[in-house]
């Protein structure tokens, strides 16, 4: 994959200094902050309380998580091997690199937005997918639906689900899927390598203080960020996130600016939403929250929507040729 292709370069409208532009300075020294942060908690853990170390933890690996969906999109070089190799290390341990820009690109097709076999990050199943789930099955997705759920439960479900499918690809001889593995399991050992070896962090500790939570604030960000609608437009949220979850995210939860223009950097989509403001949310349908708080109030114990996709028999005829299934990519 070129550069280019990854980047999908925008013309950019808004004045800022040119060498911020060329070279990305922010996405750089936030680079050194996560890995100087990230080594400084893992070297510090003894001395640290527990409730800080699953704070600093989370919020490190959940930031380094936003630092690799702008590696996707091609910052904060014009190379991909370069940005991958900057974002190399998995601090959260869960996702390999490869597989989520794979399926990540995919799910920028906006035609196919939430579509249940299309879209590789829908988290919505077929009407005969869920019938063929059973009970449990069912009364999971519908857990899934709640914020609770996606919380405290979709860490452990969706690394099951996404190292499933990397087990159905790599039996079935997916190359691809093989280096991609191969790359994040290196990584990971590095990692582990790391905060075990030379900090002497239990792995237990790693999981539950680093690993999890990262994860779960990952899964915060992704709960609300799509919604089934007929209309292409309207499929995508912007949540007015309160600081510091902005900041967390990289205006990720602008995401319907990003997903107008997924190759504009990070640091420029509070401007830039700030400027086209009332086009956007004519263009998705007035589809905003106010922070992650509201969101909280309205679906922390009840469900957003079902399970079930509503509109996909009026979505474009599904094709079988994701790379991964659409319930393994919740990111």
């Amino acid at each position: 994959m070129s550069g280019t292709s990854a980047r999908h370069n925008q013309p950019l409208s808004l004045e800022v200094p040119s060498f911020w532009r060329r070279y990305e300075v922010p996405t750089w020294a936030l680079i050194v902050v996560i890995y100087a942060g990230w080594l400084a908690v893992t070297w510090n853990y003894d001395a640290l309380p527990g409730w800080l170390v699953f704070v600093l933890g989370g919020w490190l690996c959940a930031w380094h998580g936003s630092l690799q969906h702008e590696a996707v999109h091609g910052h904060p070089t014009r190379s991909d091997l370069l940005n991958e190799l900057l974002v190399f290390p998995p601090l959260s341990l869960w996702y390999p690199y490869r597989v989520y820009r794979d399926t990540h690109l995919t799910h920028h097709r906006d035609q196919e937005l939430t579509c249940p076999i299309k879209d590789p990050e829908s988290c919505y199943a077929t009407p005969d997918d869920w019938e063929s789930m059973g009970a449990l099955g069912r009364g999971l997705r519908w857990v899934l639906s709640t914020l609770a759920g996606r919380l405290i439960v979709g860490p452990f479900v969706t690394t099951f689900w996404l190292y499933r499918a990397g087990i159905i690809s790599i039996r079935q001889g997916d190359r691809r899927a093989m280096v991609a593995w191969s790359l994040h399991f290196t990584g990971a050992a590095l990692v582990l390598g790391w905060a075990i070896g030379v900090c002497g962090i239990p792995v237990w500790a790693y999981l539950l203080f680093f690993a999890y939570p990262g994860m779960a604030l990952t899964l915060l960000r992704s709960y609300a960020e799509h919604r089934p609608a007929e209309q292409v437009g309207h499929r995508t949220v912007i949540n007015e996130a309160e600081w510091p979850l902005a900041v967390l995210f990289l205006n990720n939860n602008l995401h319907a600016v990003h997903h107008r223009e997924p190759g504009r950097p990070w640091y420029e989509l509070p401007a830039r939403y700030r400027e086209q403001r009332d086009a956007v949310l004519a263009e998705n349908g007035g589809f905003v929250q106010k922070g992650y708080r509201e969101l909280a109030r309205h679906f922390f114990v009840k469900p957003k929507d079902a399970p079930v996709h509503p509109y996909f028999q009026v979505l474009p005829a599904p094709a079988l040729d994701t790379a991964v299934p659409a319930e393994s990519s919740p990111r």
